[in-house]
């Protein structure tokens, strides 16, 4: 009988090993491909449309994959200031920002902040959205692959084509057509601005709509634009 016992759970361990060993090398691999590859889709995406047939309605996906070449530089200004501003120095982690969320949690406030663009985009290309430790701990290992594979001016071009700008709608390219009937390679520093302004909650604002809230919010993103390091990645 106990022979037995330690078959079974000698097989349960094995099966671990190999799962983990599996997940490292499956995980490593569509990472590298990413390097080069569109997104086709992510998880977000695929939860969404499984909520729209869920509720009875067709599953929407519009989005449009463009280089970074492709997009105005106000846009890439505007994200970088609004969303990271330590962007081109960090590894993926912006510790100050952390440290200060942590302190917010811990008095039960909402924080914002907390996270890197290359956290956003880690979590926005492979996770699941949620709050807990489980993702956090996938999310900060994905980060950390992509910041050590990935150039910045990758990470920030599959975040900006990925993100969530609307319902059925991601990525700034498939949003600059909807709310301005433009191309992102034309937007003005406003528009972009006013963009980016709504990346906090895409389903609940609208660029085209400004609340006062995203207004204001839109005149400190302009203002402090300026003061960015700037980098054009929109050169070829």
């Amino acid at each position: 009988m106990k022979n037995k016992k330690r078959t079974f759970l000698g097989k349960i361990l094995r099966f671990i090993k190999r799962a983990i060993l599996a997940f490292f090398i499956l995980s490593i691999l569509t990472v590298l491909i990413y390097r080069f590859l569109p997104v086709v889709i992510t998880p977000l995406m695929v939860i969404r449309m499984g909520e729209h047939i869920f509720d009875g309605e067709s599953p929407k996906l519009n989005k449009v994959w463009v280089p970074i070449e492709e997009m105005s530089p106000n846009i890439v200004q505007a994200a970088i200031t609004a969303e990271d501003q330590n962007f081109h120095t960090h590894m993926g982690f912006d510790i100050k920002a952390m440290k200060k969320a942590f302190k917010q949690n811990k008095k039960g406030k909402k924080i914002k902040g907390g996270s890197t663009i290359s956290q956003q985009t880690a979590k926005n290309v492979f996770l699941w959205p949620s709050r807990s430790y489980v993702r956090k701990a996938f999310e900060g290992y994905f980060t950390l692959l992509m910041e050590l594979t990935w150039s910045k001016k990758r990470i920030m071009e599959v975040y900006l084509n990925v993100i969530e700008m609307g319902d059925g709608i991601y990525g700034v390219e498939m949003a600059a057509q909807k709310y301005f009937h433009k191309s992102a390679k034309k937007l003005t520093k406003g528009e972009s601005a006013l963009i980016v302004a709504c990346f906090p909650n895409p389903r609940r604002w609208n660029a085209s709509k400004p609340t006062g809230y995203i207004k204001r919010r839109q005149q400190w993103i302009m203002s402090n634009m300026g003061k960015m390091r700037r980098v054009d990645w929109t050169k070829k």
